[in-house]
């Protein structure tokens, strides 16, 4: 049988962690920065982790937890 691929999209978008969590790029932070206070600026740079309910859709994309 053959081998699982990994989905090309959540190769670019999702890491996991060593305890299995998910982590991903802050949403919101695109366009309209101008309407954004400055600390909602700051609070989205970076990563975040998603909630378990997210985690268990995107691993299904990850086989390998790349």
């Amino acid at each position: 049988m053959s081998k699982m691929k990994t989905k090309s999209g959540a190769k670019k978008r999702f890491k996991l962690t060593a305890t299995g969590k998910v982590k991903a790029g802050q949403a919101g932070k695109r366009h309209g920065m101008i309407k954004r206070t400055p600390k909602q600026i700051r609070n989205k740079r970076g990563q975040t982790t998603l909630s378990p309910q997210d985690a268990r859709i995107v691993k299904k994309y990850i086989p390998n937890g790349l």
